[in-house]
Formats: C-alpha cells, structure tokens, sequence
C-alpha cells in the first residue's frame, strides 16, 4: 500500500482524490495539505506544509493546487526523494521546468487531465484530424477555474495540429473577416486551431471537438460528471511513478 500526501487537500478536487484513492484500498493517505482545515482527513492528518510531514512516511505526493504550490511540490519531493504526481493547470514554462528539474531526483507525472476517457478522447480527435477540413474546440468547465484555456483543450489542439502537419495539411485560416465583437470567434491555439472557453456553475470538465468538411460533421465529447473521474488516471500514475528519476508528460503514455 502505497502512502501518499494529498496537496490541496482543503479543496474540492483534493477531498474527491482523498475519497477515492483511500476508497481502492490501495493507497493510505498520511496528510492532507492546505492553509484550510480539510472537511474530511481520511485517516491521515491535516498539515499546513509538506514541510511539516515526516518525508519516510511518503510513497508520493499528490498535487492538485496551483502552479505555484506546484513548485514547493517538486522542490520538497526532489530534496526529499518523493514521487510526485501533478494535476495542477495553467503551469508556466519556468514552472514545468522546475518539474524537469526534480524529475532528475525521482519520478514526476504530470497531467493537464487526469480522466482516462479524456486521455481517449485526445487520440480520437487526433485520428480524425487529417479527414476534415476544419476543427474547432469547445471547452466547458466550472466556473471556479481560474485558468484558460483549459489544459486538455490546449494538449487536443496540439496533437490535432501535429496530426494535420503529419499528413502535409497546411494551417486553418479563419474564413471570417468581419467581428462585430473582437475575439468572438476563440483563441487561436496552434496552426489556426480554435479554442472557446466557457464558464459556468454547475459543470465539472466538458470537451467537444467539432470537425466539419463539405457534407459531414464529426463531434467528439468528452464529460466528467463527478470529480471521482479523475481517480482511475491518478491510479495509473502512481502505479507508475516511484523513485526512479523519470519525467511522464501526460496520462498517455501510461494507457496502452
């Protein structure tokens, strides 16, 4: 049984992963760390830092929190030799630096999403990009989510637009050429791949990938219910990471 410290522990995100990792009877939460006081501890105990857990306790850490409790993570667990599994969004490039860094340490993963059928999602969109002339993303998610672009919708433009490059397909170029509103028509992601972020309370992580060409259309959706979605993917990782120095960029790689 692998023993784990959840960062983030406070939050929604966090007392869902707490819920249903423990619910496997694989892993043994030691701490749930967060300036709150966790709702629930499942059977571990709340700590306001790492700094305040015993490191020979811990198998990894899990965190969900943001780019800059990120970065505490992977220093901690690169000075203390601890697996680190990373779901936090919106992280810069100085900040997945300091990931790479660590990973020279012990085992880091790290994710912009943790559902399997989102991981499968991203390789379908991929398979269908070089059939259609054009694609657009939709992504929807609470409105709590600071960032956006979401980081799934980011990781599908790039392998769609990959894939497009693949089979010799030039980059979109937007056909509209008059706004009455300036950016109504999304954010160019990669290579004139669209992405419309929308915020809204009630929903959790929603995708869709709308492809058109003359004739046909093809969506592919992707909806996470429930945070408990994301436990499977946080299984796998911590299946796969230990410490041994090894950096895994997304769920991918890890579902065969």
């Amino acid at each position: 049984m692998k023993s784990l410290a959840i960062v983030g522990g406070a939050g929604r995100m966090g007392q869902a992963l707490g819920e249903g990792l423990t619910a496997t009877g694989r892993f043994s939460v030691i701490g749930l760390i967060d300036e709150h006081e966790p709702r629930e501890l499942f059977g571990g105990r709340w700590a306001k830092s790492l700094d305040d857990l015993d490191a020979g306790s811990l198998d990894a850490v899990v965190d969900f929190s943001s780019p800059e409790g990120v970065v505490h993570s992977a220093t901690w667990c690169a000075e203390h030799v601890v697996a680190l599994v990373v779901g936090a969004t919106g992280l810069s490039d100085s900040q997945r630096e300091t990931l790479r860094v660590a990973s020279s340490r012990v085992g880091v993963v790290v994710a912009s999403n943790f559902s399997v059928g989102a991981v499968l999602a991203e390789r379908f969109a991929a398979a269908a990009a070089p059939y259609f002339e054009r694609v657009e993303i939709i992504e929807l998610h609470h409105d709590r989510k600071v960032d956006a672009p979401s980081g799934t919708s980011l990781a599908t433009a790039r392998l769609i637009a990959d894939a497009r490059r693949a089979a010799g397909q030039a980059p979109l170029v937007d056909p509209t050429t008059r706004f009455s509103v300036e950016g109504s028509r999304g954010a160019d992601a990669v290579d004139g791949v669209k992405i419309h972020s929308v915020r809204l309370p009630g929903l959790v992580a929603h995708q869709e990938v709308l492809f058109g060409s003359p004739g046909e259309g093809l969506t592919i959706r992707h909806d996470s219910f429930d945070r408990q979605s994301f436990v499977h993917g946080v299984t796998v990782a911590l299946d796969a990471v230990d410490t041994t120095p090894r950096f895994i960029d997304g769920l991918s790689s890890l579902i065969p």
